[in-house]
């Protein structure tokens, strides 16, 4: 197959994992921070967060048209025609794992060990990224653990609240085994109204900075929109996080369009050790809510990123890219640049001080084997001809 960023997939299926040169697996140690106060937030217009940007509201027909397409005009590899390799995670092998150990869950839902603490971004379990489970963008893989089988969680990390980052059914399941949840102004409301207890809640504007078991998580700007329903846009703010530990700093993006945000946290925060950086569901209708694959490797190097790991991709089809196309573009660029890359399996461990490319597993996804054609049934034999014969009828059964 052959893409206009990438060339021949087939190409990349020589990879494998390589050595990482000494020189790369130092940590980051120089950051510099200028003072808070003079960085820019979001305003609210009568309740409502504004980006930066200026961004033209789409009309009426063009909105119509997207929706006609997502829902009538999906291009078939969209979705995986195989199935994706996940690897199986058990609480034993979690609690055994040595610290700084990074596990992609799927999606945007990561998994990091540090501190002999875990620590989850934008839980997603659910089989639809949607209001309903009985339509929507559904799963093409499982989770590889499951909620019930997860270690505690010493805190929950959420970006927005769009149903592909924040699951209702997860946030309830996680609620008793986590102890604090971290979250972007408002999105804290929503989930004290689902239960959680207001004091597990921590809500932060932009710029702003609180300490969990000895790990500073500071949300930081990023170029993108809020809303569950057609009544609550943009009433909540949307974030991305910085999270240090030590001398480690790792970097969450969220969701975002490519903006001047990433250069300004690259200045007060960088460099980063590891990026988890939006590769996917991206389109040529919504330019500046998320990222084309050469605006992920942009924003990692804007970051002084050291190592990228690309998320938003994988799991669920909510775009009209092929499900496989950010993994090929965003390898080919960054190969092209010579910045470290790692793409796992899901399940499979990312270890932060000990960095690995890891494989182009994707590759083999869609193919599937032909299925053998049944064998053609053999004729029957002929029977014997001993002249006409007509008006057969069966021989009477003596009693």
């Amino acid at each position: 197959m052959e893409h206009p960023a990438t060339g021949s997939r087939t190409k990349y299926a020589r990879l494998v994992p390589q050595p990482v040169p000494r020189s790369q697996q130092t940590m980051a140690s120089t950051h510099q921070k200028k003072d808070a106060s003079s960085l820019p937030v979001l305003s609210r217009h009568e309740g409502r967060y504004r980006n930066h940007a200026t961004m033209k509201p789409a009309s009426l027909l063009r909105t119509l048209r997207i929706f006609w397409d997502q829902a009538f005009n999906k291009p078939k590899d969209t979705r995986p025609a195989g199935e994706i390799p996940v690897q199986p995670l058990s609480r034993q092998q979690l609690l055994a794992a040595p610290n700084n150990t990074v596990y992609r869950l799927g999606h945007s839902t990561v998994l990091l060990k540090l501190r002999d603490q875990f620590w989850l971004t934008d839980p997603v379990f659910a089989e639809r990224a949607s209001p309903v489970q009985w339509a929507g963008p559904q799963r093409f893989h499982q989770p590889p653990i499951s909620l019930e089988e997860l270690p505690p969680i010493k805190a929950v990390i959420l970006s927005h609240n769009h149903y592909d980052h924040l699951d209702r059914m997860a946030i309830k399941a996680l609620t008793d085994k986590t102890e604090h949840f971290l979250a972007p102004l408002g999105v804290g409301d929503t989930l004290i109204e689902w239960g959680v207890p207001a004091h597990k809640v921590r809500q932060l504007d932009w710029w702003q900075s609180t300490e969990v078991a000895g790990i500073e998580f500071v949300a930081t700007p990023s170029q993108h929109f809020s809303g569950r329903t057609l009544l609550d846009s943009n009433r909540t703010l949307w974030a991305s996080w910085v999270m240090i530990d030590g001398d480690q700093w790792i970097f969450f993006s969220g969701d975002s369009g490519y903006f001047d945000g990433f250069k300004t946290i690259g200045e007060q925060y960088g460099p980063f050790d590891l990026t988890l950086m939006e590769t996917g569901a991206y389109n040529v209708e919504w330019p500046h809510v998320h990222m084309q694959p050469e605006q992920t490797l942009q924003a990692h190097l804007d970051l002084r990123g050291r190592w990228l790991l690309p998320i938003h991709n994988g799991t669920f089809d909510l775009s009209m890219h092929a499900w496989h196309e950010p993994f090929d573009r965003i390898l080919a660029l960054a190969w092209e640049q010579n910045v470290s890359i790692t793409t796992p399996m899901m399940g499979q461990p990312f270890y932060v001080q000990y960095p690995c490319r890891g494989l182009t597993w994707w590759l083999g996804v869609d193919e599937v084997a032909e299925p053998e054609p049944e064998p053609e049934p053999e004729p029957e034999p002929e029977p014997e001809q001993h002249g006409r014969v007509t008006n057969c009828k069966c021989p009477r059964q003596n009693a």
